[in-house]
This record gives C-alpha cells, structure tokens and sequence, in this order.
C-alpha cells in the first residue's frame, strides 16, 4: 500500500493542493466578471465572410446586385432601388488570443488585508478568456505545451493551463515586505515560445522587471507579428508608498534588504521612479503598437476588465 502520509507532506503536493482547493471559486468569480462585464459590450460580432445571417440593411450605391435579397425587399412594398435589402453574413474567421499571467514571485506580495496581485492577475485573466470565449475566439495559455481552446466549455481547461505554470511557487501571500524590482526573474516575464501570427498577446501582471528586458520581450513579440495589450497590476502601497518612519524592505526575488530611516523623505523620489518606470513601460508599448493600462488591487475588477476588452476592440 502506498504511503499517502509520506506524499502528503510533499511541500510540491501540498502547494498544487492549496492551488486545487482556489480554483472552483476563483472560476465562479470570474465567470461572474465576465458575465457582469458582457451585459455592457455589444460583443465581437462584424460583418464578414461566413454563412451565419448577421442581418438585412438597405441596399446602396456600390452594392453588387447580387447580394439583394429579393424575398426581404419584395416585403418593403418600395419601388428599387429604395426597397432593395442587402442580406449581411456575420465573420466567422476565430482569432486566437495568447493569455499571460505573471506567476512570479513578487506577484505574492500585498500590504494588510489588500488583494493579492496575482490572485487579481488569475481573476482578469480567467474573465477575460470567459468573455473571448463567449464572443467565438480562440484562447491559449503562453506556456510550453498549451494548445488553443476554443468553446464556451473551455474555461476549466484553460484555467488548468493557468495553474500547471505555478507548481514552483509559494502561495502564501500576506507578507509585508515590499518588492520594489522584480530583477531579472525569469518567471516575470512571458517565455520565449512559438505563438500564431497576427494572433493578439495579452500580458498581465506588474512587470517591474527592467525596461531593457521588457522591451526585448515586447519587441520579440511584435516581431512575430501579434498585437497585443500590458495591464500592470499594483497593490495600492506599491502606488503611493503610505509608510512612515524606519521601514526594512525586503525583496521577494533574491534583490536583497533595504532598511530606510524615514521613508516620508524618499516618497517624493520614490513616486517620480515609479512614474518614469510607468513612461518607460507605455513608450515600449506604443513603439510595437501594443496598448498599456494600470490597475490598482483596491479598485473594481469589472472596470479593469471593461477597459481591457474594449482596448483590445475586434480582433
């Protein structure tokens, strides 16, 4: 007989467990996000090529005649062309849309009783492919090994894509030590892996790794060609740095200790760094005609998720 009690305390198994154990709700509230979120878009639908009836609009100049439907227009009861209607079929050519969440370690990170950011990452993400998925598209995780989703029924395989990227993290979450720089962890950044063309990439998470190695990463994508969208994700005290006093900071990615004596005397510096590595992260961005946002833990993750599926626009 196997020895469970050995394979149990396993740290490996007991992270994936506490993993397991998170993601029936973190579906639900994603699903409800989406579902709060698609009641104020109109969706994906465009006229195209296809064979599903989109609708009928009137007949106009430049229209080929052939297109007239002339069951729908003998209905109007007008002379032509006025009563002419020209039956539209809706676009049918799915896109794929690539999905990252940063799992790296200073994602782990939050002051007090704030969200932590990268259970706010995993919420967007997961209610971002419920609404793509939903309007018809296709999804893939940015790991090795995943494969398109496509199907309102994909979420929960998507979801176990999402969290097979994690097995190598602590969960816990809670500490109140700040990370500042992410360094040059792998992990805080998509890895290098063969994506579809003219596929669109959407990368969350807070990206406080070097521009220099953000910009390789963004440019090797845009290279490909994708488009694609950066939302960075902040707890609120990475924002505004509410301390005071003589704090110790301590990295969270082998980045070391940093002990201040008054961390109200350094705020004012500390907010213009963080706004020039915010510039630097937007100018990246415009340059390979990716968008970029910030989001804030303390804030409405519907208005983040509104934002950032009407920025991506039809893809």
């Amino acid at each position: 007989m196997a020895d469970w009690s050995n394979a149990l305390a396993d740290p490996a198994i007991r992270r994936a467990e506490a993993l397991a154990s998170r993601l029936p709700p973190l579906l639900v509230a994603a699903e409800r996000v989406a579902a709060t979120v698609a009641q104020g878009v109109h969706g994906r639908r465009r006229v195209g090529q296809g064979d599903s009836f989109w609708q009928f609009r009137r007949f106009v100049a430049g229209d080929p005649v052939n297109r007239v439907d002339w069951r729908q227009s003998a209905k109007s009861g007008q002379s032509a062309p006025h009563g002419w209607f020209v039956r539209e079929t809706e676009w049918e050519a799915a896109q794929t849309v690539c999905l990252w969440r940063d799992a790296s370690p200073s994602m782990h990170w939050r002051r007090g009783g704030s969200v932590d950011k990268y259970e706010r990452a995993s919420l967007l993400t997961l209610a971002l492919a419920a609404l793509l998925l939903r309007g018809g598209e296709r999804i893939l995780s940015m790991m090795p090994g995943a494969r398109p989703i496509a199907g309102r029924f994909g979420l929960e395989r998507f979801a176990a894509d999402l969290a097979s990227g994690t097995d190598d993290l602590d969960l816990a979450s809670g500490t109140d030590d700040l990370d500042l720089a992410s360094g040059t962890d792998d992990a805080g950044l998509p890895p290098d892996m063969p994506i579809p063309r003219h596929a669109t990439a959407v990368l969350i998470g807070d990206f406080l790794s070097p521009l220099t190695d953000i910009q390789a990463t963004v440019g090797r994508l845009a290279a490909t060609p994708v488009r694609g969208y950066l939302l960075q994700v902040l707890d609120p005290a990475e924002a505004a740095l509410p301390y005071q006093g003589r704090v110790r900071f301590c990295g969270l990615e082998n980045d070391g200790e940093t002990l201040i004596p008054r961390v109200e005397s350094i705020r004012d510096d500390y907010a213009r760094a963080l706004q020039a590595h915010q510039a630097g992260l937007s100018a990246i961005c415009a340059a390979a005609g990716f968008g970029f946002g910030v989001h804030l833990t303390d804030r409405s993750p519907e208005a983040a998720l509104l934002s950032l599926y009407t920025a991506l626009g039809p893809v």
